[in-house]
């Protein structure tokens, strides 16, 4: 393994080798060096991890913690307006993503009923009509229509609104906090104030769940008198903005990537049967939360490096579901591959919670699309369409689509 490669400074962020595929920096970087130091912006020495056998371990070892208030949060990527922190960020009650056991299992141990595979196959009728209202009303509109906000979003908004207990009619106003929250170039105060408008939203829904309890999740959680009403918050704002962003993205993306695979899409659409190996690589292949930290909280050996206590580390999970080490031609969309044990829902005790919902809402999403839109063809050149690149999840920021050939209006 080469030692030669030079120590990037700050994270390579290019998304210069296409739309779908991590920066060319840092596949040179995994394919010499797949733990390799990273010199963040403000000068901390730590690491970033990019092999599949690597990320996958490191995601498995407690010593690598998730919590927030255990080190400075330092940031891989130049963020104007974003102050240089000098101590750890408090924890966020309820926040368990950014949590270490014993404290992440009892928050957890609390919606696993919930998200049970038995519970989330009752759902799988819903989730299909859900997805056929939505194309429903698609038909029906002026081409060319933006796949994100007319089909894209609604949808799995529309399902964890129903799991939640979340009116759907409030949806334009975590859909635009989310999205500021999210943007990676933001001044400190415009995401405190995005972050912050939501949770005084969640706060208020908490506080009637309280009151008179109905048939939901946070229903269910409000019933416990082992949760706090800030712990209660913190969870209902973890599976709101993962339960529909995370899918939202998936959706867009993977069409994009689709349309962009002709062959690969007409397989797909003359045998649906394909769907669940196809779902399976669409989030192999394009692993919309790329980017995850943990802190090192002793001396840790890792691919062959020594990860020194207090190290920050970076992990991508698109890169190492790219390594060829473990998968055949990795950068090629492959819908017939078995791409079980890819890791974008990450691996151990964080692995999510929410993975069969997602996979359900793809299934259903991309097979409804394609079965009702048969000529479905991307509206304007693939160059033109915005990528998130400014954004912590991935995706697209509009997809402009032509349903049907124009001639048929």
């Amino acid at each position: 393994m080469s030692r030669t490669v030079p120590v990037p400074h700050g994270l390579p962020m290019d998304r210069d080798a296409g739309p779908f595929d991590p920066p060319s920096a840092i596949t040179r970087l995994r394919d010499a060096r797949p733990v390799s130091p990273l010199v963040f912006p403000d000068g901390h020495e730590g690491w970033l991890v990019t092999g599949y056998d690597a990320v996958r371990r490191l995601l498995a070892d407690t010593r690598f913690s998730s919590r927030s208030d255990i080190g400075i949060l330092h940031v891989p990527y130049e963020t104007p307006g974003m102050p240089v922190a000098t101590e750890p960020s408090p924890q966020v009650p309820g926040l368990f993503i950014a949590m270490d056991p014993p404290d992440h299992t009892r928050l957890r141990r609390k919606l696993t009923g919930a998200f049970t595979v038995r519970r989330m196959k009752q759902l799988e009728e819903h989730i299909v009509d859900v997805v056929e209202q939505q194309l429903d009303e698609m038909e029906h509109l002026t081409q060319p229509v933006d796949l994100v906000k007319e089909f894209a979003l609604p949808v799995p908004s529309l399902v964890i609104c129903e799991l939640l207990g979340v009116p759907y009619a409030d949806r334009a106003t975590f859909h635009v906090n989310t999205a500021k929250f999210l943007v990676k170039d933001q001044a400190l105060d415009e995401k405190m104030a995005a972050y912050g408008a939501l949770t005084a939203y969640l706060a208020e829904l908490v506080a009637v769940k309280r009151a008179a309890p109905g048939e939901d999740i946070l229903s269910d959680l409000a019933r416990d008198d082992d949760l706090t009403v800030e712990e209660l918050i913190g969870i209902a704002f973890l599976l709101l903005l993962a339960g529909h962003e995370t899918t939202a993205n998936m959706l867009a993306l993977g069409a994009f990537a689709l349309l962009e695979h002709p062959e690969q899409l007409a397989e797909l659409r003359a045998d649906p049967d394909l769907m669940p190996d196809a779902v399976e690589e669409l989030m192999r292949y394009l692993a919309v939360a790329d980017i995850f930290y943990r802190y090192a909280t002793e001396d840790i050996e890792l691919g062959g490096e020594t990860i020194g206590q207090g190290s920050t580390v970076v992990v991508s999970l698109l890169a190492a579901n790219r390594d060829p080490l473990r998968f055949d031609n990795p950068d090629t969309l492959d819908i017939h591959r078995k791409a079980r044990g890819q890791l974008s829902f990450g691996h151990g005790v964080h692995l999510c919670l929410g993975q069969q919902l997602a996979r359900l809402e793809m299934r259903a999403g991309f097979e409804g699309l394609l079965r009702r839109f048969p000529n479905l063809e991307l509206a304007v050149p693939a160059g033109e369409v915005k990528l998130k690149s400014d954004m912590n999840i991935y995706g697209v920021h509009e997809l402009p689509v032509c349903l049907r050939p124009v001639s048929t209006y």
